[in-house]
């Protein structure tokens, strides 16, 4: 199954900013095709001072699940 996830929100909500991501994460690792597009508000995410100071509430930080995503050759698209 293939799976896309949007999302338009940056480090004004992390948690919404983080769900994209850890969603992704848990399609991936349950063997789904899955690609993550950021618009609006989320673009600025794909700066990694900005990504780094991002974790939603109850929530890996965003950096490691940028980083799996990065590992995982899950395309993003901003």
């Amino acid at each position: 199954m293939k799976f896309f996830y949007m999302s338009s929100h940056g480090t004004e909500d992390p948690s919404r900013a983080t769900l994209p991501f850890l969603m992704a994460k848990g399609a991936k690792e349950a063997g789904h095709d899955v690609e993550i597009a950021l618009m609006g508000d989320a673009v600025v995410l794909f700066n990694d001072g900005m990504a780094s100071s991002v974790q939603g509430v109850g929530m890996p930080p965003l950096k490691e699940l940028m980083q799996f995503a990065r590992d995982n050759s899950i395309p993003v698209y901003g």
